[in-house]
């Protein structure tokens, strides 16, 4: 077990009392029994230095730290099934998270930026009939998202850049050749349009996303599949199985390079690889001790090392960075999140420290390594999902640094947005390593992460808007404060919405406004405007099935009850009616509040508009 910072100091002092006592004793001796007593010459105390047996490590003393409220995403009911899947993906655009639904499978997409309280009735993906298993994002298209479910389907969908504006029903590509439930995806991590899919039906499938056809079908296993793991350049796939068995394949020639036996335990075992020969599993002893191991390929007959963690009932998932080596495991149910640098040589593995949290998640999102906000020293951030209440906040995994420079030995470089090779090239046998990029170039050319400022000029220059900084803020007031105001327009009247859309458009097309900037916001509000349409229908709709009294109950024609059972019968039907009384009374208020809030944000979106235009002119005239 690796020695830590505080079991060396604990040795150190045990040695040192020891010597210190035993040489005590001698002179005990010598001081009562001086010529009949063999007392053996004095012993030196040896020196221990504290940090002798301490490895030196840069993230040793890496820490956890949670976001704000502001940036956490309240109000998402999470699913309750059981998974072995993701049930959160993200990348630099969205989070994906599979949400409760009464029938089929439902997940929903939220832009990275849209933290606080999701309203209710926000828009969903539900095209499949079944409960979804596992979501994944195509790591060279973040806007394609793949779902696997309990219909036997695959189903791709394209996300818009704005999000989603109403219920999406109709996916991009559907995939079908599983017999039984699909419970586990990973796209290729260097090939395009490539993605490996694990059923019930204990087979494997390659998919080629561009055909939408199956290119390899392995029929290897011999029971459920629990978990799969491509390795670095993807030329090979790991799994794990029910029958405690850790398989390596081949995906081409579909046939099994290595096998040996994983965990003994009959619970769910976890595989990752740490580069394209070592994996790392995670599992349960026959004693139901949680414990993790690291295997080499050429040999799977025993682990390189094995480490017991606890007994707990959690299901152990490992999830690994391969820019700093370093390990997160975290336990479903758990508050505590371990983490491991990972090494070449024996013993292969190093405990840093652990990150502690009182409340218990149901689930971890990780966020790509071009996501994080280097001027932080972040090196992975992590998306909780909690399980006692329906929030998700980020977990941001932080090296302390003094510097407020670039570490460039914390951001070495990286894989990029773009594939090593096509999918045709990887299916002919050819195999490429991802394409590394500069971590400081890409986060300078790529838009700007959580967390990290942006500046007007770098705004004005990927919006298309001119570099003005009065311009600036009058249009980016009104980019921020114009959909909430359409809102509260939309609540109010269907009719009062249109003049302020005429407005809008009788002003871009009288003036004859060559600025893109004015287009694309006009297309953005256009944009909000359909979700907050049907977000309006469905709020609406919801307030009249509240009011609606339940005819299913009789109510007492001769006035008070005659019988016992017609009294309890007539005290059920009143309690139902006062709860429903007071949930309608629940979301009128909170209507009531959001209208006033947002009529004087109407407002003031009207006065900068009224103020941009003279400036338009200006510049117009220039």
């Amino acid at each position: 077990m690796p020695q830590t910072a505080e079991g060396s100091a604990e040795v150190s002092s045990s040695a040192a009392s020891f010597w210190y006592n035993l040489n005590r004793i001698n002179e005990m001796l010598l001081s009562r029994f001086p010529s009949e007593v063999e007392i053996p010459m004095r012993l030196s105390t040896p020196r221990f230095s504290k940090t002798s047996l301490v490895r030196v490590s840069k993230f040793r003393h890496t820490y956890g730290r949670v976001g704000k409220k502001e940036d956490c995403y309240e109000g998402l009911k999470t699913t309750r099934l059981s998974h072995d899947g993701s049930i959160c993906a993200v990348n630099t655009k969205f989070i994906a998270v599979v949400v409760e639904s009464a029938g089929g499978g439902v997940f929903t997409v939220l832009p990275i930026q849209q933290t606080g309280r999701i309203p209710i009735g926000y828009p969903k993906v539900c095209g499949h009939t079944g409960p979804i298993t596992d979501i994944k994002w195509n790591p060279f298209n973040e806007n394609v998202v793949a779902s696997s479910s309990d219909d036997t389907t695959i189903k791709l969908w394209k996300i818009p850049d704005c999000g989603l504006v109403d219920n999406m029903t109709e996916c991009w590509k559907n995939l079908q050749g599983h017999l039984k439930k699909v419970g586990h995806l990973e796209w290729h991590p260097t090939a395009k349009d490539i993605l490996l899919s694990a059923g019930n039906d204990q087979r494997c499938i390659v998919w080629n996303v561009a055909s939408a056809a199956a290119a390899h079908i392995i029929c290897a296993h011999s029971d459920n599949i629990l978990s799969l793991a491509w390795n670095r350049d993807g030329s090979l796939f790991a799994t794990t199985s029910k029958d405690k068995r850790i398989r390596v394949v081949d995906p081409r020639t579909e046939d099994i390079v290595a096998q040996g036996e994983g965990h003994p335990g009959s619970k769910t075992s976890k595989v990752i690889f740490l580069d394209n020969r070592r994996l790392l599993t995670t599992g349960f002893s026959r004693l139901s001790e949680r414990q993790f191991a690291i295997w080499n390929t050429d040999n799977m007959q025993k682990p390189l090392m094995q480490e017991n963690l606890d007994i707990s009932s959690g299901i152990l998932t490992p999830y690994y960075d391969f820019d700093t080596k370093i390990l997160f495991i975290a336990g479903k149910g758990d508050g505590n999140i371990r983490y491991y640098e990972v090494v070449e040589d024996a013993p292969y593995i190093f405990y840093l420290s652990q990150y502690l949290s009182s409340s218990p998640q149901g689930g971890l999102g990780q966020m790509p390594k071009k996501g994080v906000n280097a001027q932080k020293c972040e090196i992975v951030r992590f998306y909780k999902l909690h399980t006692m209440k329906d929030t998700i906040e980020p977990l941001s995994m932080i090296v302390p640094r003094k510097s407020e420079l670039f570490q460039e030995d914390l951001f070495p470089p990286t894989s990029g947005v773009t594939s090593s090779m096509t999918s045709e090239e990887w299916l002919s046998g050819m195999n490429r390593g991802p394409v590394l990029v500069s971590f400081k170039e890409l986060m300078q050319n790529s838009s700007a992460p959580v967390g990290r400022a942006v500046s007007k000029e770098a705004f004005a220059c990927e919006s298309g808007m001119p570099n003005n900084s009065m311009l600036f803020d009058s249009y980016s007031e009104v980019q921020r404060r114009v959909p909430g105001s359409i809102r509260n327009i939309m609540r109010l009247s269907g009719s009062d919405f249109e003049p302020f859309l005429s407005y809008h458009g009788e002003k871009l097309d009288d003036e004859k406004a060559s600025d893109s900037g004015c287009h694309k916001t006009l297309q953005q509000c256009e944009s909000f405007t359909k979700y907050e349409c049907n977000r309006f229908s469905r709020e609406k709709l919801n307030c009249q099935k509240l009011n609606s009294v339940n005819n299913n109950h009789s109510h007492l024609a001769n006035g008070t009850p005659g019988t016992e059972d017609e009294l309890r019968k007539a005290f059920v039907v009143h309690s139902n009616e006062i709860k429903r009384l007071r949930d309608t009374l629940a979301v009128k208020d909170l209507l009531i509040q959001e209208l006033e809030g947002q009529l004087g944000q109407l407002r003031l979106a009207k006065n900068i508009i009224n103020n941009a235009r003279p400036i338009e002119r200006v510049l117009e005239s220039q």
